[in-house]
């Protein structure tokens, strides 16, 4: 259990920390309170536990609170304040925290408080005035595990701009999430704006800022949206003729997915994990570029991101019979009691009979152009991987969006890929 003591709004909470003492206590003290009262030598002598806040701002504060809670494995704190300290400290608890930690907020009695400061008198700004310096604190933090790398595919023209995400370069700190984790999940615990300032790095690194970036609503299905048409309440893909859009798919095992017509000018992101590759989710997207947008298939390109190989991805029997049915090397070991399942070759599959042209899909198979699709299992220096690192994993995503109107034929390079006639795939 942890406490957190706010004294930048409230100086009379010391009584009631008293029954606190064997829990982590944490003094919210602020760089301006510090200066003008010093440190506070009853906390300091009364309590074996406890961490003073003292650094520049108040977003610097709470992030180091949040560090030093991950560091300790803890997920609940109780918070001693005032009514107007709660107000600003739940917006800042909304951009530092996720749902994750729990917060019971104690309000001391305005007929408790001893100073025109605690009951609210020095602070003439609003709650969203005094909650600043998040975005500004984060974006001079250090990037971890180096820079930005980005993987692109030769087989898409220059035309449009797009990559593969790799985990460095970020300020994501948890060693699972470590460091340009783009997702921010209820569930994990990397906030809201430490996930914000790694897309804004990606941006930077990769050319799209200012550009918005569009991250499709996962479902594990094979439903697309097309942009410009009302929004689905969820989505595994996206596909578009605008510019000034980015559009990104998530992956982390799961494969994002990037299509291109040169010849239209389409875009395409969708997010296929296996439940996806069986539902269609790859030949769904193609379905809407030709419908929407009168794409040929001669003319798609398709690369396939880093995602989980066979080597490391199993299912149970029942779920990989659907996969055998599909093509039986997607299952290399249909005997096991959990088979190893192919889910790359799977899509491959999908797409070629669907009418993509083999040489216009990177992937694992081909050999010939810079790799795009890596295992994210096999390789933890590069990829976040859901399978290797349990719920608390990190995310990586493909993206892509469309720059100047001159561009390239795609296949410049003849690739050699395995099954490349349509009928062996059948």
């Amino acid at each position: 259990m942890a406490v957190l003591v706010d004294l930048t709004h409230c100086c009379s909470t010391e009584a009631s920390l008293q029954q606190e003492a064997d829990s982590h206590v944490f003094l919210l003290y602020g760089k301006t309170h510090r200066r003008d009262n010093g440190f506070p030598e009853p906390y300091l002598s009364s309590h074996r536990s406890l961490h003073v806040l003292d650094s520049g701002s108040t977003a610097e504060c709470l992030y180091r609170l949040k560090q030093t809670m991950d560091h300790l494995d803890l997920s609940s704190i109780s918070v001693l304040t005032t009514a107007r300290g709660r107000e600003v400290l739940v917006r800042y608890q909304e951009m530092l925290f996720t749902a994750v930690y729990t917060f019971d907020y104690k309000v001391t009695p305005a007929d408790k408080l001893t100073c025109s400061g605690c009951r609210g008198s020095s602070h003439s700004d609003s709650p969203e005035v005094e909650v600043q310096g998040v975005s500004d604190f984060l974006q001079q933090l250090p990037a971890l595990k180096g820079n930005i790398r980005i993987l692109k595919s030769t087989l898409i023209p220059d035309c449009f701009g797009h990559g593969f995400s790799t985990r460095s370069g970020g300020v994501s700190y948890l060693p699972t999430l470590s460091s340009l984790n783009l997702f921010s999940s209820s569930k994990r615990r990397d906030p809201g704006a430490v996930v914000a300032e790694n897309r804004r790095r990606l941006a930077l690194h990769a050319g799209f800022h200012p550009l918005p970036l569009r991250l499709v609503k996962v479902n594990h299905a094979s439903a697309v949206w097309v942009l410009g048409k009302p929004e689905p309440e969820s989505y595994d893909s996206m596909v578009t003729n605008q510019r000034g859009v980015v559009l990104a798919a998530p992956g982390a095992d799961c494969m994002p997915i990037l299509f291109a017509d040169p010849v239209k000018k389409v875009i395409g992101a969708a997010h296929a994990g296996w439940r996806g590759t069986v539902m269609g989710v790859a030949t769904a997207t193609v379905d809407a570029m030709v419908t929407n947008f009168g794409c040929r298939l001669s003319d798609i390109v398709v690369a396939v991101g880093p995602s989980v190989g066979a080597c490391c991805f199993t299912l149970d029997k029942e779920q990989a019979a659907d996969f055998i049915t599909l093509h039986p090397d997607c299952v290399p070991d249909p005997e096991s009691a959990k088979p190893h399942v192919d889910i790359r070759l799977a899509n491959r599959v999908l797409l070629q009979q669907c009418g993509i042209l083999p040489d216009h899909i990177h992937d694992n198979m081909v050999m010939d152009r810079p790799s795009v699709t890596p295992c994210t299992s096999c390789n933890p220096e590069d990829f976040f991987s859901h399978v290797r690192d349990g719920v608390n994993f990190g995310t990586q995503v493909g993206f892509l969006w469309m720059t100047a109107e001159q561009g390239g034929a795609p296949g410049s390079q003849t690739a050699k890929v395995p099954f490349a006639s349509k009928e062996n795939l059948m």
